[in-house]
C-alpha cells in the first residue's frame, strides 16, 4: 500500500480509507462487521473489542473544498446518530490529508465545536493513511 504522505493524488476515495482502516483494526484484534455492499445503508464499520463498541463513518478526501466541508457535516450527523445503535465510540474516519484543515475548522467554529464535545463525549475523529491511523477526541481539535 502506498502511504498517503507520499501520494500524489488529490482525491482519496471512501473505499480506500475504509480498506486501510479495516486492515489496521483487524491486525489489532478488533472484530469487524463485513463490508457493506453497494447501495446498502448503515454504518460503514462496526468494530468491537471487549465491551467497547465503535461505530465508524468513513469519508474520503475530495479535491474541492466545499465538497469536503459538505461531506464532513453530513458524516458528523451520521456518526452521532450511531448512539442509537449502542455505540460507545462514534468515529469519523478521514484521510490524514484532512489534518491540515481540521484545526482551522475547529477554531473557526470554536464555541459550537466545544459544545458538541460536551454533548457527545463519545465523538472521535480518526486520521487514516495506508501505514497507520491516529485517534483523537472531538475536543482535541480545538487545541486546548
Amino acid at each position: 500500500m502506498q502511504s498517503l504522505a507520499n501520494a500524489n493524488e488529490v482525491r482519496i476515495s471512501n473505499n480506500t480509507v475504509e480498506r486501510w482502516l479495516r486492515h489496521k483494526l483487524t491486525r489489532q484484534g478488533f472484530t469487524l462487521t463485513p463490508k457493506r455492499e453497494n447501495g446498502e445503508n448503515g454504518v460503514d464499520i462496526q468494530a468491537t473489542n471487549g465491551q467497547e463498541a465503535w461505530r465508524i463513518e468513513v469519508i474520503g478526501y475530495k479535491s474541492h473544498g466545499p465538497a469536503r466541508a459538505k461531506d464532513f457535516y453530513e458524516v458528523f450527523f451520521r456518526a452521532v446518530s450511531r448512539l442509537n445503535d449502542g455505540a460507545t465510540h462514534c468515529v469519523i474516519a478521514l484521510p490524514c490529508r484532512a489534518k491540515n484543515g481540521l484545526p482551522q475548522r475547529a477554531k473557526h467554529h470554536r464555541v459550537a465545536w466545544l459544545r458538541i464535545a460536551e454533548a457527545f463525549p463519545e465523538l472521535e475523529i480518526w486520521l487514516v493513511d495506508s501505514d497507520d491511523y491516529e485517534r483523537r477526541s472531538w475536543r482535541e481539535w480545538v487545541g486546548e
